[in-house]
């Protein structure tokens, strides 16, 4: 399980320092701004992080009857529902929302991945410090930085000034918690957990937006969330145990192949009953994935307790070197 959760760590890590280094290279060339390919990336990305959640059903309420089943299912379906309905009625106000869940969302899961693989340390960190810029960085920044204002009108004009002027704090903010986040996990000799945060930090300010939330969501937070599932499903811990990684992997990503065609197939008839447009498609594959993250938090904040220990007295863990 710790192999798996190393290489999972090492690899998201790998693909943002990557995506990094060719968007400054790109920059350099003149290839920067935001442009159309952007939005293809973007999609491409999503489309990769989008089966992560679509075990929820299986992990949070295991043995669960046929009748429930369908229940449950039938109940997540309609928040889902609901909730793109609202972000495409009012998009400033439900974008608004879906960036304040993210960062929580992203922060406690990201944090809770690290703390189910690392070890005891001397310098045991309290979890927020790696989960709120873990959070607000790949978040709030690309949203906030110059160059944003560009990539929301691709998307949606309505969600330019969604910070309400508040941007250029909030920017900072990030900033400030990465910078903190680092220091002391360096002074805490959780050099692992220091790297993470800088590349992060680096992804969203120098990456463009919209290719640098997707690289996060698609490479770093689903890929992790993934590698999380391994533990909880039969069939990929005894891949595990036969030391089978990818298939491990596959075993919890395969199922989630359905709900990855069905969210494209629904985004693409709403775009073209409208406006035919395929940045509008982008911003109703966007919606979509915003509200399936609505009642995938709610669900997957069981393993997000147990792993960080809130509300129960369990051990603290250290250090990820």
């Amino acid at each position: 399980m710790t192999a798996v959760f190393r290489r999972t760590r090492n690899f998201s890590a790998t693909v943002a320092g990557l995506v990094t280094g060719a968007a400054i290279v790109a920059n350099q060339l003149g290839f920067g701004g935001s442009q159309v390919w952007h939005v293809w990336l973007a999609v491409v990305a999503l489309a990769i992080g989008i089966p992560h959640g679509a075990l929820d059903h299986l992990v949070t309420v295991p043995s669960m009857e046929r009748v429930k089943m369908i229940r449950f299912v039938s109940l997540y379906l309609a928040v889902v529902a609901i909730v793109t309905a609202l972000i495409l009625i009012w998009p400033l106000w439900g974008f608004i929302g879906v960036v304040v869940m993210s960062a929580v969302h992203f922060g406690m899961g990201d944090a809770s991945f690290i703390r189910q693989h690392t070890t005891a340390s001397r310098r045991p960190s309290p979890w927020w410090v790696y989960a709120i810029p873990a959070g607000m960085v790949p978040v709030v920044i690309p949203l906030t930085r110059e160059g944003s204002a560009d990539a929301l009108a691709l998307v949606n004009p309505d969600l330019v000034d969604w910070h309400l002027g508040w941007g250029t704090e909030l920017f900072w903010a990030g900033v400030v918690a990465a910078v903190v986040s680092v220091v002391w996990s360096l002074w805490a000799r959780r050099f692992r957990d220091a790297r993470d945060i800088t590349l992060l930090l680096l992804l969203a300010l120098f990456v463009p937006p919209l290719v640098a939330f997707a690289t996060y969501f698609g490479f770093w937070h689903a890929l992790r969330h993934t590698a999380r599932l391994t533990a909880e499903l039969p069939s990929a811990t005894q891949a595990l145990e036969n030391r089978e990684t990818l298939k491990s992997l596959w075993a919890v990503t395969r199922p989630g192949l359905p709900a990855l065609m069905g969210t494209m197939a629904i985004a693409a008839v709403v775009t073209v009953a409208t406006d035919m447009s395929f940045t509008l498609y982008l911003f109703v594959a966007l919606a979509l994935v915003w509200a399936l993250t609505v009642p995938h938090m709610a669900l997957t904040w069981r393993l997000d307790r147990e792993a960080l220990g809130i509300g129960a007295n369990l051990p603290r863990v250290g250090n990820s070197r």
